[in-house]
């Protein structure tokens, strides 16, 4: 029986524990100093939002740690001795390992502004600056400033804007998100934050920030020179791998903890996973780095494999992912780049009046489809998967979308739409199938 110690119980870490103790009765503990149990980050806006609260945000209840016999360590560790196998803690108390892994997480980006350590002035990662947030919010702000242009920011703003404080979003690029959106479903998102009524500034950037008695109280715009009033201001321009601790232990780092197809790090017997993780050769149209929350699952899942004596390479599979734009849902499955190769065709569709859009993306010479965009629209992810998979040809899949609809029953369905553009583009005739339930085969050959 191996001694296990995981470091970090945020998705990677905890599925990790879940599925070796499945696999085997090794003795696991996990560590975490941010919470005693995990819980779903990717959550914690609407605890602020007042939709849920925090006790609803853990993956499970308490008792099923104790129940499994994974042991629990709230501490916050200082650093790794690979050569003895321990791990030490602030608090001066060490723990042995017989194999480490390591899941940390990400940290939210700070670029060296002026002003930057100011009380008021934070990121959105950890259950400790939403308590911060939430203690600034109780001790008045009335005006908030979010700097950085991703999925973090723009929730960030939809938190204040649910408690009617006045957000100024500062985003560098010349669009929302244009590094990974499409023009069209860039252009989209500008239109609803404006229309949520957040003051949207393009093109712009923090130059500094300004405090009084130790607290922010203004901020400096870089391009226009324009000081804005405000308390709060939420540094959202991305995040970057928590290893600030590993660096000392002669793992090899990068960006990130460098690791093999097998998620084991340059020493034997230490492990990493999620968003610290830089996969020294990633797979093909898949990044080094990916803070995605369902990559953390999977290594969560594969690691435990090879920890349990059955050695199982990292395999993701074909990129996927989803977020929500105010109350715009947005679904990517495939290659669906911001610039559209030379070698694709792009199909997009819009709604006249709603904001929903399906695009998909097909091999020009081939036909072979590579991904699906999707707007205020729901598509099946193994139907999309497999379609993509099998190199499924364009044709084949504007006659069958209906198949991939994931909306719920009585939603109107723009299917029959898409296949009319397609025809306007292409002069053909094509028919879309009516839609029916999938049969046992198709279930078996989706899921």
């Amino acid at each position: 029986m191996a001694k296990i110690i995981i470091i970090g119980n945020g998705i990677a870490g905890s599925t990790a524990a879940r599925y070796i103790r499945k696999n085997s009765d090794h003795d696991i503990t996990m560590i975490s100093g941010e919470t005693r149990f995990p819980f779903s980050r990717t959550a914690l806006m609407y605890v602020y939002m007042g939709h849920m609260k925090f006790e609803n945000t853990k993956l499970y209840e308490d008792w099923f740690w104790v129940k499994n016999r994974i042991n629990i360590i709230t501490k916050w560790v200082q650093n790794i001795d690979t050569n003895t196998k321990t791990v030490a803690f602030y608090d001066g108390s060490s723990i042995s390992y017989d194999k480490l892994i390591i899941a940390t997480g990400s940290k939210p980006n700070k670029f060296g502004w002026p002003g930057q350590d100011l009380d008021g002035v934070q990121g959105l990662y950890h259950l400790q600056d939403l308590e911060n947030m939430e203690s600034a919010t109780q001790q008045g702000i009335k005006k908030a400033v979010v700097v950085g242009g991703g999925l973090i920011g723009i929730e960030m703003a939809e938190m204040f804007h649910s408690r009617h404080i006045p957000v100024t979003f500062l985003v560098r690029e010349a669009s929302f998100w244009d590094a990974v959106l499409p023009p069209e479903e860039s252009e989209m998102i500008n239109k609803h934050i404006l229309a949520h009524g957040i003051d949207l500034r393009l093109g712009e950037e923090l130059l500094e920030i300004k405090g009084q008695h130790g607290k922010a109280s203004a901020i400096i715009c870089k391009n226009s020179g324009e000081v804005i009033p405000c308390e709060f201001v939420g540094l959202t321009v991305g995040v970057s791998p928590n290893i600030d601790f590993v660096k000392p232990s002669g793992i090899t780092i990068n960006r990130g903890i460098v690791v093999d197809e097998y998620l084991e790090t340059s020493v034997k017997d230490v492990y990493a996973l999620g968003d610290c993780v830089e996969l020294a050769n990633p797979n093909p149209g898949r990044r080094s780095i990916e803070a995605v929350w369902y990559t953390g699952r999977m290594m969560g899942k594969t690691v435990a494999q090879t920890i349990c004596d059955k050695p199982t390479k990292y395999e993701p599979g074909i990129w996927f992912n989803s977020a929500k734009f105010f109350d715009i849902e947005y679904q990517v499955y495939g290659d669906i780049p911001a610039k559209t190769p030379a070698h694709i065709t792009s199909l997009y569709w819009k709604h006249p009046t709603e904001n929903k859009a399906i695009r998909i993306n097909f091999d020009t010479a081939s036909g072979a489809v590579t991904g699906f965009n999707l707007m205020g629209i729901r598509y099946r992810h193994a139907v999309c998967e497999k379609w993509i998979a099998d190199k499924t040809n364009i044709e084949t899949v504007i006659e069958n979308l209906s198949l991939a609809n994931f909306d719920p029953e009585f939603f109107e369905e723009y299917e029959s739409a898409f296949v009319d553009k397609y025809n306007q583009k292409s002069s053909k005739s094509l028919k879309l199938k009516s839609k029916r339930k999938l049969s046992l085969v198709e279930r078996f050959l989706f899921s």
